[in-house]
């Protein structure tokens, strides 16, 4: 490790289990501070800046905590951008960027900024939220009392009528346990062996942690003081197709923890996902096989089951002209991009999901 500048360090390493190694063979300063906080982040330097500005604000004695931004890329734009603000704040708390290039995605981030500290406690947030200035010294406190992991509370901001986007992001102000706004101490994460890399996505990463948690005995909190604010950011026409993507990793969690799966995720087979794939299917057979009538009432059963599942969508969600036509372009495909995905993840992970 050299020093740049001022408050801010660089890690030059990126493989996580070779910082945990160093860290964990030796004093490193890490140990002089009571937590680290750790942010991961991929290409968002503004959002970035943002939550690293809430963070630097805490009220919380500036020189026992540190910050560690994982990035995720990594890119210049993001390290130039800590690099700066770590100068503009050097009576802040000390900032440490990580480039990570062994993993891909947050979980594997998050293992190599734990692993870089020296702390007893480690607090996790996202580099898209906006913590409260008391949220660190309201989460230490419960560290501080004897609990192993402290779940806070998450505010995510709507207006009366959402896309459906933003109603779906929103979803994190009601989990049990979001890295969003978690805090663990070093020593549990230790013995769990931290988060399980293969979840290359922000989905289900933190209920792998939570569930090896309580499968240890661990003690995990609430604090309904320790707050972040988790504005929903911009995101691209159709985004939902997209999103579909994640089911694969609701596989992968099921295989881990299959119990504590059905007790607190409660995820169902989409029954109506189904049913639209057995349609269409039905309804090519029929055309390949000459008839065209059974055929035809199969694509008509197909649209109105979507238009059915567009509906359901936009029942408290925005009705914009544009949403609208979202909505009805997305529900005609979301069922087949959602059974894809959901049995890519069954045969990658070898586990008899559906």
């Amino acid at each position: 490790m050299s020093t740049i500048s001022g408050s801010f360090s660089y890690d030059g390493a990126g493989d996580a289990a070779r910082d945990a190694a160093a860290q964990d063979a030796s004093t490193g300063t890490g140990a002089a501070f009571d937590v680290s906080v750790v942010v991961p982040t991929y290409q968002r330097p503004d959002m970035l800046e943002r939550c690293l500005r809430a963070i630097i604000a805490q009220d919380y004695d500036k020189t026992r905590y540190e910050i560690i931004v994982c990035d995720d890329g990594p890119d210049d734009a993001t390290r130039s951008r800590v690099t700066s603000l770590a100068r503009e704040c050097e009576q802040g708390p000390r900032i440490r960027y990580v480039p990570v290039t062994a993993t891909q995605g947050p979980a594997g981030a998050r293992n190599a900024g734990w692993r870089a500290s020296g702390a007893a406690w480690i607090a996790f947030t996202d580099d898209d939220t906006i913590p409260d200035p008391q949220w660190l010294a309201s989460g230490v406190a419960e560290l501080r009392a004897g609990a192993d992991a402290v779940s806070g509370r998450i505010v995510v901001p709507l207006g009366p009528r959402p896309t459906d986007y933003e109603q779906d992001a929103a979803g994190l102000a009601h989990t049990e346990f979001a890295t969003a706004n978690t805090f663990v101490t070093r020593s549990a994460l230790k013995r769990v062996g931290g988060f399980d890399a293969r979840f290359t996505s922000a989905w289900r990463e933190d209920s792998d942690l939570q569930f090896k948690l309580m499968r240890t005995g661990a003690d995990i909190v609430r604090s309904e003081h320790a707050i972040v604010l988790h504005p929903v950011r911009p995101a691209r026409w159709g985004v939902s197709l997209s999103q579909q993507k994640k089911s694969q990793f609701d596989a992968l969690l099921y295989k881990k923890h299959r119990t504590l799966f059905k007790e607190r995720i409660r995820s169902t087979p989409p029954l109506l996902y189904y049913a639209i794939l057995a349609v269409v299917v039905i309804a090519l057979l029929a055309f390949v096989n000459g008839n065209a009538t059974l055929g035809l009432l199969g694509l008509e059963v197909w649209l109105a089951l979507s238009a059915w599942f567009c509906l359901k969508r936009l029942k408290t969600t925005a009705l914009t002209r544009t949403h609208i036509l979202e909505m009805a372009w997305t529900s005609l495909w979301i069922p087949f991009l959602s059974i894809y995905w959901r049995l890519y993840g069954a045969v990658k992970f070898r586990v008899l999901f559906v």
